[in-house]
């Protein structure tokens, strides 16, 4: 994001939090830009304190701006209401996880989260949300993630399985080497590729298939989250969502029981998967699925699930701040970097609900909640 001459100068007396483990006492923000070293300013030069812990905007991986609460595409305004209530709750960073719509003119309105967007979802025909979809069998794959993949910044999203209506249950929607075509196509187009996955089947088919990223990721066994781990594949949480799974399989109990026992189990084991995941080296990000399903602005809400799985208040933080921008290549609060950034009274790296109570959300160098 670039810097904004007209934006006023902030002296953030610290601690600035780096990374998990590095911090430096304050820094500055001139012309929107963060920078560590106290500038040469004019004299009379005004200039506003922010006071306490400064850490990177936050990160929402698997967020849908565009789609509306009951499914289906919004306007374009909707869809920037949509944003903004992300944005003042802290969230600066949205990986757009599949839109009905092209969102992509919000991109370049400034006083958004910053906006990296997967196109639209690449399903099975029938196999997924009715309308939501670029659906298509596997003869047309390859030309349709190439597609979205020039409609998207660099991220595809394939949704890997759902509920088989004709099994009775959730079943890998491709076979392997439809999954590998996906993941080829994705890789020469210059797109990374992540997968809508529920099911514990998938998980092997997308792992040897070299996917880049793990969406839900709520079937990991033990032999997978070993797999996963070894791969250096990020899972991106949406505990929020699995939540909802007792929902989902009270609505097809009746016609899909073994689909409603699947459910209710996935959601019976979602702290413990998570916890076990964390504990072997997974890589866990936030998102939280907000649109479609759920409202957006649940990010907290996101992280208090990840609190109740087990993890430390730093590893939520990582996961929400530090780890999301390594993998996206976004900068942080270095030098130099955009201020894109939250303040708060009190540490989060011991309480992560210090973030709910937020002083300040600052954009492009400007405080805007």
């Amino acid at each position: 994001m670039s810097t904004d001459a007209s934006a006023p100068i902030l002296h953030l007396t610290g601690p600035v939090l780096l990374g998990p483990e590095e911090e430096i006492s304050g820094a500055w923000v001139v012309d929107g830009a963060i920078g560590h070293e106290r500038p040469d300013l004019p004299a009379g030069a005004e200039i506003q304190e922010l006071d306490g812990f400064v850490v990177p905007g936050l990160a929402d991986l698997h967020c849908h701006i565009g789609i509306g609460d009951g499914g289906g595409g919004t306007t374009l305004e909707e869809a920037r209401r949509q944003a903004l209530t992300d944005r003042d709750t802290g969230v600066l960073l949205i990986r757009d996880a599949g839109s009905i719509i092209d969102n992509s003119p919000l991109q370049q309105q400034g006083d958004l989260p910053r906006l990296i967007r997967s196109g639209r979802h690449v399903a099975r025909t029938r196999r997924y949300l009715i309308g939501y979809a670029d659906e298509v069998e596997p003869e047309d794959l390859a030309a349709a993630v190439t597609r979205e993949a020039g409609r998207g910044d660099g991220w595809v999203k394939l949704v890997g399985d759902w509920i088989d209506r004709q099994v009775g249950d959730l079943t890998p929607c491709w076979s392997g080497e439809d999954f590998a075509v996906a993941a080829e196509a994705a890789h020469a187009a210059g797109a990374r590729i992540t997968t809508h996955t529920f099911d514990e089947e998938t998980l092997p088919l997308v792992l040897d298939a070299g996917f880049d990223c793990l969406e839900h990721a709520t079937g990991l066994t033990d032999a997978t989250i070993a797999r996963v781990a070894e791969a250096q594949v990020p899972v991106v949480t949406t505990l929020v969502n699995v939540d909802e799974f007792e929902t989902y399989a009270s609505q097809g109990e009746r016609k899909f029981p073994r689909y409603a026992k699947h459910m209710r189990r996935l959601r019976a084991d979602r702290f413990e998967r998570t916890r076990n995941a964390h504990d072997a080296g997974v890589q866990l990000l936030v998102g939280t699925d907000a649109g479609g399903v759920l409202g957006h602005g649940i990010v907290h809400d996101e992280l208090d699930e990840l609190a109740k799985a087990g993890l430390s208040a730093t590893a939520i933080l990582d996961a929400a701040t530090w780890a999301p921008r390594r993998f996206l290549g976004v900068p942080g609060l270095e030098d130099g970097a955009s201020a894109d950034l939250l303040i708060t009274r009190e540490d989060p790296r011991t309480d992560h609900r210090t973030l709910r109570e937020r002083t300040h959300v600052v954009l492009g160098g400007r405080v805007v909640a």
